[in-house]
């Protein structure tokens, strides 16, 4: 089994976020695999949030993001549990990266059972069009336009979009990290993002 350094651990941390004892604790039971390592910590992410997944969500705080020369802006509710984790300097700078997320990646919806039925019927004639008139066989049409409509849907949904800073994570993993360090049910409500000369 290979020694886990302190260098190890800071990489870990500094790759996912997670605490100091829970990486070294990963990279332990991953035999000082890095890869493993940042996957067992999703994983264990992914566990909490799901445990907590049923529980009230009613404090919290409303972010805002303005971008350089004010023709572009974003408010997002993120909302916990307790008022106590919504003062900490994490939760802020969670639900202020999510901000500038949107800001820059304009999503349709929060997630998929979201997305407006109208819009995705709409994509799904183009997309049935297109494969038609490219002249591929109407038996494997509706193979592509499924597959075309999951794209469309990963694009516009903002919890399944690749982060900005980070597109190895969606902003549902880095949702999932911070419910795993808080311990408690972490979701963000609604957004309205502004821009100069939209309607």
């Amino acid at each position: 089994m290979a020694e886990i350094t302190a260098a190890m651990v800071k990489e870990l941390r500094e790759r996912t976020n997670a605490g100091m004892m829970d990486c070294k604790k990963a990279l332990q039971e991953c035999g000082g695999d890095m890869e493993k390592a940042v996957d067992y910590l999703r994983q264990k992410g992914l566990a909490v949030a799901a445990k907590r997944a049923g529980r009230a969500t009613s404090e919290g705080v409303v972010q805002c993001y303005i971008h350089a020369g004010n023709k572009l802006g974003v408010m997002v509710e993120v909302n916990c549990e307790t008022d106590f984790v919504a003062k900490t300097d994490q939760f802020i700078e969670f639900a202020k990266n999510v901000a500038m997320h949107i800001a820059a990646t304009n999503p349709l919806c929060i997630k998929r059972e979201d997305a407006p039925q109208d819009v995705i019927e709409k994509e799904k004639e183009i997309y049935r069009q297109q494969a038609l008139d490219s002249g591929k066989p109407e038996h494997i049409v509706d193979k592509i336009v499924e597959g075309r409509i999951e794209k469309f849907l990963k694009e516009i949904c903002l919890l399944e979009q690749p982060y900005v800073k980070d597109p190895d994570l969606t902003i549902q993993d880095l949702l999932n990290e911070l419910v795993a360090k808080m311990g408690e049910n972490i979701s963000i409500r609604r957004f309205v993002r502004y821009q100069v000369g939209e309607k």
